[in-house]
């Protein structure tokens, strides 16, 4: 372990201790540690603690992995370029220069650690302010975030009509898109997530903007959002020419997001079902599906040697989306998300269905002198199976299966009379955990992923029917399979 890695545990460590001992409670509020499972937005009807006064709650994250993973490919020889011979075709950590290439990644993966300030100003009005310390992607100190949430105006004395039913929430945040998001690893704050890794395609990003929501009645939420529709701030003035692919301009509009949910409880039974908006028509760079600043919990599986356009060696900063799949939509993007989720008792089930529409300015087109944007689509659908048992639910196992089907950008996704080519990815996860504490847990996944569609002279690409069967087949089909074992502390 590095020196870096050796001072963020121990500060994570001493400020557990002292956090722990004096944290205050907060009034609408998700905590940060075994007591923030399964909550979402938090509700507006539970009785909240009196507010008494100016309080702050320090609160932090910190997850070690240990993995050992096996990738392969059937990937032919290419050339990065005419003057560099590099195989750009070879996975990483493999020796091997034929056809077929295999490495096992194993070992201590990076630590990672998040920092939370958790602030209660005035009666139901909270601001945070969330932070990474320690990350593969982003290895600096890195503000993830800050907002505003304000449930009830004491300015303007009782207002009833606000306190009961509405929130509005304002400042640098994560658009509250669909619902897998609260059960994402973020870093180094995964103890939400019964798994080690978030979905193939993972839809996170944090923007500037607000939302304003509504609980009409119990078990019922609706929100409407609006935002800038970048991960930075942006004051740039975009040509109202068109940009270099000579279709339409480069603009720079806001993202609209909605959402409306059900989420209640009869006795044993808990029922939640959501579904979720998103939409920008036109961004120079929207990051809802390349937003995560982290990355990754499976280290540089599936990632070639060398970075294919400049040759030089892979590293887990630049590629720190192992094991996901980016659509690059960056310029345009329309999705929509369902996702149920029903507990009763220990057995928890929760599913998530996603379409995605969305394009790059590389995907318009100029036909008969009209501009138009080429739609690339893409689905995913998953479901989690979690049981958790012993008292307090302080243990669990949970299986995972996860198939994304879509159409990536690029010419060599594109068949000869120019229709795009689809690919598919598929994972299964099997996990399980044990919480010592409720601050506390350790968790263990083996984990089998596939790739099938990828074309001929992609790294990905597989000539044999697709198969989850990673670790006992001799004739391994293109993918990566094995395991990862996780510390997890949360606060």
């Amino acid at each position: 372990m590095s020196t870096k890695s050796i001072l963020v545990t121990l500060t994570l460590m001493l400020s557990a201790c002292w956090a722990m001992a004096q944290q205050p409670s907060l009034q609408y509020f998700r905590p940060w540690d075994k007591e923030g499972i399964n909550v979402f937005e938090p509700t507006k009807k539970t009785d909240q603690p009196e507010f008494t006064g100016f309080k702050l709650r320090i609160g932090g994250a910190f997850t070690q992995d240990f993995q050992s993973l096996r990738h392969t490919n059937r990937a032919a020889y290419s050339a990065v370029s005419s003057t560099n011979s590099s195989n750009k075709n070879l996975l990483y950590g493999t020796i091997k220069t034929e056809d077929s290439t295999a490495a096992r990644l194993t070992g201590f993966n990076l630590a990672m650690a998040n920092l939370n300030f958790d602030f209660q100003i005035a009666d139901g009005i909270r601001v945070s302010l969330e932070n990474y310390m320690s990350s593969r992607h982003h290895s600096e100190f890195w503000v993830k975030g800050g907002y505003i949430m304000i449930d009830k105006l004491p300015m303007f004395g009782e207002q009833k009509w606000f306190d009961d039913y509405f929130r509005v929430k304002i400042g640098h945040f994560q658009p509250n898109f669909g619902d897998a998001q609260f059960r994402r690893s973020d870093g180094g704050n995964t103890i939400f997530n019964p798994f080690v890794e978030n979905y193939i395609l993972d839809a996170f990003t944090t923007e500037i903007g607000g939302e304003v929501y509504v609980f009409p009645a119990e078990g019922f939420m609706g929100m409407i959002g609006m935002t800038s529709g970048f991960i930075n701030g942006n004051i740039e003035n975009y040509s109202e020419n068109n940009n270099n692919f000579g279709v339409v301009p480069t603009k720079k509009s806001p993202s609209i997001t909605a959402k409306i949910a059900y989420d209640k409880t009869y006795e044993d039974l808990r029922v939640r079902l959501s579904a979720s908006f998103y939409n920008n028509p036109n961004a120079a760079r929207n990051t809802l599906y390349a937003g995560d600043r982290t990355g990754s919990h499976y280290f540089m599986v599936m990632e070639p040697a060398v970075q294919p356009n400049t040759g030089t060696a892979s590293t887990a900063a630049a590629q720190f989306t192992s094991g996901r799949f980016n659509p690059n939509v960056a310029n345009r993007v329309q999705a929509f998300m369902i996702n149920p989720f029903i507990k009763y008792k220990g057995l928890e089930v929760f599913g998530s269905y996603e379409i995605l529409l969305g394009s790059v300015y590389g995907d318009t087109l100029k036909t008969g002198g009209v501009a138009s944007w080429e739609k690339r689509s893409f689905n995913q659908m998953a479901i989690d199976a979690v049981y958790r048992f012993l008292k307090n639910e302080q243990a669990y196992v949970g299986v995972r299966y996860v198939k994304l089907k879509g159409q990536p950008d690029g010419n060599t996704f594109k068949e000869a009379n120019g229709t795009r080519k689809e690919v598919d990815i598929t994972r299964m996860a099997v996990s399980a955990g044990w919480f010592p504490t409720k601050n506390l847990l350790l968790k263990g996944e083996w984990v089998a992923q596939t790739y099938g569609g990828f074309p001929t002279g992609d790294y990905r690409n597989d000539t044999e029917p697709t198969s989850l069967n990673l670790l006992f087949d001799q004739n391994r089909p293109v993918g990566f399979g094995g395991f990862v074992v996780s510390a997890v502390v949360g606060f």
